[in-house]
């Protein structure tokens, strides 16, 4: 069935009303309620099914700016279920403002299942799995006219903005829970759009970012682009084989970047090849594009990766692709049989296995060395034990996640977070099989009377101390440097390791008094760390590690002003030497960007699915 988009109301103080527009009648179905307020675009109304696509009239005949549209719809349309459709703006052609750094020619503004559109949160996790951009959002919060009239929009560039209620809403309710702001005589063009030439409006960078998610071939060097990577770049792409790149960044001090081989083939093989293998698994959104960019940066330094991405990706991707890129080599070595469905399922915990056994499979394409055959078959028997398993699937733990989430509804998030890394655990070792099992062996923490430990993970400035200090609830902190500083000196190594006995007696006594207890120094190795947690074990503390995830570059420049800078080698050092916890090994993780703003969770039972 196909359905005709309703005609958005002007609000009061909009400018671009005409007398034949629809008016806002009032703002009651606004008033008190949370709004998103989004970009209005200048395209063409275009509503998607699984099984058609039309423009704003469901008789719209062909014309060359729907194409691109319509070939969107061919990768996307099996995806999307019977009932449910997609309404946005077909930005192909250029209407009356020019567009120059487009995310996509389509953008969504609403998702509906029958006369219901769904809220919007909803909304924008749906089109993203599909790979459609919503609109730029401008504002959010509970409806303030005051502060809506207050925006201030450069009316050459944008024509407007539309206000809608974060809530889903019928379709009878439309005229009262969304409203439009348009610009001063918006057409300023003397004929219709579609009586002259097709001009195409011009794709930004990220364009390439949004086609891989949406199921198109990836395109390599757009996407080296997208990432901020650069093939003029020594530690980036071009740079050469893995060994190549790390005996650059040895010489030259500067940690290894993004590890592309000279010869283009060979990565557009493997990225070819693991496109196929994702979509046979299904995979689109952010599942795709990190499998893709995981094979593209194969052999890349985790630690470098996941920073040098945050910028493009955002943080969540970011850390997403790193893993992937660095946990999929691990799959070429032999594991032991029986420790095989344990070591899995912790897994899941950082990757997709789905997506990882691919990204896994991709770099050994066309190649016919012993080495990589003996690879393949590795790869090959863990894809068949994962299979066995039920572990392929994008989120096989989740309903055991959401079981456990219904039961313990409304309890304090550490415990909530304790118990259900106590279930994942359990589960792993084959000693639970469902939610209620998971009840079961977390029942002890349900108290919440158990010790907390941060652990700060990073390299020197990359913010650990200012971010302990801000912490709520933090009652003591434990840092390396202070006990130095003690002795005489915070730059003199020589007597680490008695600081560091020192520091681990702190801590135990600490977390033995109860409360939240932060460990701060730079943490960056599993060795490292595992001295901490074998402590926090002791006590039966819940840990989070707090994992800073700033560029090399910033570092330096913020060493450079640091009232104790650290040596250049010595950062350099660190760099090299920094190995990021993967989610799961410790009950949670929490990853924070340049800002010191915690910016993705790994272990969060109320959070999305790792």
């Amino acid at each position: 069935m196909r359905v005709h988009y309703p005609r958005t109301p002007h609000l009061p103080w909009s400018p671009g009303a005409a007398s034949d527009d629809v008016h806002a009648d009032g703002l009651s179905g606004l008033a008190g309620r949370e709004v998103v307020v989004t970009e209005k675009l200048d395209g063409e109304n275009t509503t998607v099914y699984s099984d058609g696509v039309h423009a704003r009239s469901l008789d719209s005949a062909h014309h060359p700016s729907r194409a691109w549209v319509k070939a969107l719809h061919g990768r996307i349309a099996r995806f999307l279920p019977p009932g449910r459709r997609i309404c946005g703006e077909n930005l192909y052609a250029r209407h009356s403002i020019e567009y120059r750094d487009l995310e996509s020619w389509f953008y969504a503004f609403s998702v509906w299942d029958g006369d219901h559109c769904l809220d919007w949160d909803s909304t924008v996790r749906l089109t993203r799995r599909l790979g459609i951009p919503v609109p730029p959002v401008l504002w959010r919060g509970t409806f303030d006219e005051r502060a809506l009239r207050a925006l201030r929009l450069d009316t050459a560039r944008r024509e407007g903005y539309v206000v809608r209620t974060t809530a889903g809403f019928h379709r009878e309710a439309f005229a009262h829970r969304i409203a439009k702001w348009v610009r001063p005589r918006h057409v300023r063009t003397t004929g219709h759009w579609m009586l002259a030439p097709v001009v195409e409006n011009g794709l930004g960078p990220a364009a390439a970012l949004w086609e891989v998610r949406s199921g198109a071939d990836p395109d390599v060097p757009a996407l080296i682009a997208a990432t901020g990577m650069s093939a003029g770049d020594p530690a980036g792409p071009g740079a050469g084989s893995p060994e190549a790149a790390r005996r650059s960044a040895t010489a030259t001090g500067a940690p290894a970047g993004p590890v592309i081989p000279a010869a283009a083939e060979p990565v557009e093989a493997a990225v070819a090849d693991v496109s196929a293998r994702l979509d046979l698994l299904g995979r689109t959104g952010d599942a795709r594009l990190a499998g893709v960019l995981a094979t593209l940066f194969h052999g890349t330094r985790r630690a470098w990766l996941a920073s040098a991405l945050v910028a493009p990706l955002g943080m969540p991707l970011a850390r997403r692709v790193a893993d992937l890129a660095e946990l999929s080599t691990r799959l070429h070595r032999p594991f032991p049989d029986e420790e095989r469905r344990t070591g899995l399922v912790r897994l899941t915990a950082a990757a997709d296995l789905g997506v990882l056994h691919a990204v896994a499979a991709a770099p050994l394409t066309g190649r016919a060395d012993d080495e990589a055959a003996e690879a393949r078959e590795q790869v090959g028997w863990s894809e068949l034990h994962a299979d066995e398993a039920g572990l392929l699937g994008e989120a096989p733990l989740e309903p055991l996640r959401l079981g456990l989430r219904q039961a313990l509804g409304g309890c304090d998030p550490d415990v909530a977070d304790r118990c259900w890394a106590e279930t994942r655990e359990s589960y792993a070792l084959g000693r639970i099989t469902t939610a209620e099992g998971g009840l079961a062996v977390s029942g002890r923490w349900r108290s919440g009377r158990f010790p907390r430990l941060v652990v700060m993970v990073g390299p020197s400035g990359s913010g650990k101390s200012t971010f302990a200090r801000g912490l709520p609830g933090a009652g003591a902190v434990v840092a390396l440097d202070d006990l130095r500083q003690a002795r005489g000196s915070r730059s003199d190594q020589r007597a680490n390791p008695a600081i560091l006995r020192e520091g681990l007696h702190r801590l135990d006594a600490l977390l033995a008094g109860g409360g939240t207890v932060v460990w701060d120094a730079t943490a960056l190795n599993r060795h490292q760390r595992s001295l901490v947690r074998t402590v926090a074990r002791g006590r039966d503390a819940l840990t989070t590690q707090a994992v800073m995830l700033v560029p090399g570059d910033v570092l330096a420049r913020r060493n450079v002003g640091r009232a104790h800078p650290v040596p250049p080698e010595v950062l350099s050092a660190q760099l090299h030497r920094f190995s990021p916890p993967y989610p799961g090994e410790a009950h949670r993780t929490w990853y924070i960007g340049p800002e010191g703003n915690v910016l993705d969770v790994a272990g969060a039972l109320d959070g999305d699915e790792e």
